[in-house]
C-alpha cells in the first residue's frame, strides 16, 4: 500500500520559500557567468588569444587587397577578405624606432605605463615575441642575433630570427652604385652608405631567412600554447632592406615590365625643404638609373612575396590546430616606403606612401568587410584589450576601433596624427603637413591622391589652412 505524507501548511510554506531562494540564487549565478567580461556574449564578442603579425617599411598600396595589380600577396588577401580592411591607417612615427614604440604603448610619443605585451602578460595570457617587434636594426641586430630596443617587460619569452642578410649567398646588387656581383666580399651592410639599396637573389629554399624562422618559431609556439590565452607577435623584417628572397620570388617579377611611378615636372618646387626626403634622385646616385630603380621594385615586391607566403604559413597552423575562432588575427606595418614617387627613397617624412600602413583586423564575431574611417596605430592597444574582455589601461592616447569592428561606416576620430621634423594630420580628405620651421603642406585628398599640388600658399584655401592648423593644435593638446 502506498505510504501518504501529510505536509503541514507551515512546512508548505518554507518549503516555497526555500524554492524562491534557491531560484534566486541559480539566477544569479546565470546573470553574473552572462556578465563576466571574460566570457564572450552574442552582442560582444570576446576572444581567448592575439596573433599580432608586423610586416617592416611595408606600403599599403603594394598589396593586393589595397587595390596594386602586380604583387603577389594570396595569403594577405585571404585574411583581408576574412576580415576588416582599414583603407585609411596612419602611423605615428614615420621610422622604426619611434612607430614601433607608439603602438606598443599607445602614446604619440614616449612610453607610458604599461605596454601591449606586458598588458595581457598581467591578465593571465602567455605573451612572446618571435623577430622584431620593437626596433631592431636592421642588419645589424638581425645578423647579429640581437635583441635591439625590445621592451622585456612585453613578453613571458622572446625570441630572435637570425640571419646573414646581404652576406647571403647569391647574386647581390647595390643598385644605386650599379654594382652586381655573386662575391661575398665587399657588400654593402650593417651602417654602411649604401645599404638601402641592396637586394640579393638567394639560390636556397628561404628556410634560413629570418622571416621562415620567425615563422617557423611562431608555429611551434602555437602548438606548445594552444590551450591557454596567449598575445603570440610575430615581426617579419622584410620588405626591409636588403631586400633578400629566394631566386623564385625575384623570377615572379621580371623588372623589365615593371611601371615606375608617376612623376610630374617641377613637382618639388612647392614641397618645403623639411617635407623632401634626404634620399632622393637629385642627390642619390640611384637617380641615373632607372633600370634599377625597377630593380628595386622587383626585389621589393619579391621581398613582400616571400614575407606574405610566412603570414599564410602561421595562418594555417592557427586554423589547423582549431585556434581561428578564439583568437584575434592583427596585421600591420611600422610604416610605409617611398619607391621613386617624387623622386623619394625609403622612410621619415610625412607623405601618405609612408604615413599610411595596411592594416586588417580579423576577429572573430565581427563581420568582414572595408573602412574609410580614418584611424592610427596607436588605436591597437585599446582595441585588443576591448575585444579580449580586459579592463583597459588609463591614459591611452588610443581610442578602441570596436565601433567600426561593428559598424564599418563608423568614426571614431576627426584625423590621424603622424610625427617626423614636424606634424601631418590626415583627415578624410585632406593631408595637411607642418614642419618645425613653420612651413606647411596641404593636400586635396580627394582631387590630388599623388599629393603633387602644394595648396598651403593658395589664397583659395586659406580658410582650411586655418582650419587644418586649428585642429592639429587641438591634436597636440
Amino acid at each position: 500500500m502506498p505510504i501518504r505524507l501529510s505536509i503541514s501548511p507551515f512546512a508548505k510554506l518554507i518549503f516555497a520559500r526555500v524554492s524562491i531562494v534557491l531560484l534566486a540564487i541559480q539566477v544569479g549565478l546565470t546573470m553574473q557567468i552572462c556578465l563576466d567580461p571574460t566570457e564572450a556574449t552574442a552582442s560582444e564578442p570576446r576572444i581567448k588569444n592575439v596573433l599580432f603579425l608586423i610586416s617592416d617599411d611595408l606600403k599599403a598600396s603594394v598589396l593586393g587587397c589595397y587595390g596594386d595589380k602586380i604583387c603577389k600577396t594570396p595569403n594577405i588577401d585571404r585574411l583581408a577578405k576574412e576580415g576588416v580592411v582599414f583603407d585609411r591607417a596612419y602611423c605615428q612615427g614615420t621610422w622604426c624606432a619611434p612607430s614601433r614604440q607608439s603602438f606598443m604603448f599607445s602614446k604619440y610619443q614616449g612610453t607610458g605605463a604599461v605596454n601591449l605585451g606586458q598588458h595581457f602578460r598581467q591578465n593571465g595570457h602567455y605573451s612572446a615575441r618571435v623577430g622584431k617587434i620593437y626596433h631592431m636594426r636592421v642588419p645589424g641586430d638581425i645578423i647579429d642575433g640581437t635583441n635591439g630596443k625590445d621592451v622585456e617587460s612585453s613578453w613571458t619569452e622572446r625570441f630572435n630570427s637570425q640571419g646573414q642578410e646581404a652576406h647571403t649567398p647569391g647574386d647581390y646588387a647595390c643598385l644605386n652604385l650599379n654594382i652586381f656581383t655573386s662575391e661575398l666580399a665587399g657588400r654593402q651592410s650593417t651602417r654602411m652608405p649604401h645599404r638601402m639599396f641592396v637586394t640579393v637573389r638567394h639560390g636556397g629554399d628561404g628556410s634560413d631567412q629570418p622571416d621562415s624562422k620567425t615563422a617557423a618559431k611562431a608555429i611551434e609556439l602555437l602548438n606548445q600554447h594552444k590551450d591557454k590565452p596567449f598575445f603570440l607577435a610575430a615581426g617579419f623584417v622584410r620588405p626591409h632592406y636588403p631586400m633578400v628572397a629566394p631566386q623564385k620570388y625575384f623570377d615572379a617579377y621580371p623588372w623589365k615590365n615593371i611601371p615606375l611611378p608617376r612623376l610630374v615636372e617641377n613637382d618639388l618646387k612647392d614641397i618645403p625643404r623639411l617635407g623632401i626626403a634626404s634620399t632622393n634622385n637629385a642627390g642619390n646616385q640611384i637617380g641615373k638609373y632607372p633600370d634599377n630603380q625597377k630593380r628595386m621594385w622587383a626585389g621589393y615586391y619579391a621581398s613582400v612575396t616571400f614575407m606574405d607566403e610566412q603570414v599564410g604559413r602561421i595562418i594555417a597552423e592557427l586554423e589547423r590546430l582549431g585556434l581561428r575562432e578564439s583568437t584575434a588575427i592583427v596585421f600591420t606595418s611600422d610604416h610605409g616606403y617611398h619607391l621613386g614617387e617624387h623622386t623619394f627613397w625609403q622612410k621619415s617624412n610625412l607623405h601618405e606612401e609612408v604615413a599610411r600602413v595596411p592594416l586588417i583586423m580579423s576577429i572573430p564575431g565581427y563581420k568582414p568587410g572595408r573602412t574609410k574611417s580614418i584611424v592610427e596605430l596607436v588605436d591597437l592597444f585599446p582595441t585588443l584589450s576591448e575585444v579580449a574582455g580586459l579592463k583597459t589601461p588609463q591614459n591611452l592616447d588610443g581610442t578602441s576601433l570596436v565601433p567600426v569592428l561593428k559598424d564599418t561606416t563608423a568614426t571614431v576620430k576627426s584625423g590621424a596624427l603622424s610625427l617626423n621634423r614636424g606634424h601631418a594630420l590626415r583627415t578624410s580628405d585632406w593631408a595637411y603637413m607642418r614642419y618645425s620651421d613653420k612651413s606647411e603642406e596641404l593636400y586635396d585628398m580627394t582631387a590630388d591622391p599623388g599629393q603633387f599640388r602644394n595648396l598651403a600658399k593658395s589664397s583659395n584655401h586659406a580658410a582650411k589652412i586655418k582650419e587644418m592648423r586649428k585642429l592639429l593644435q587641438d591634436k597636440l593638446k
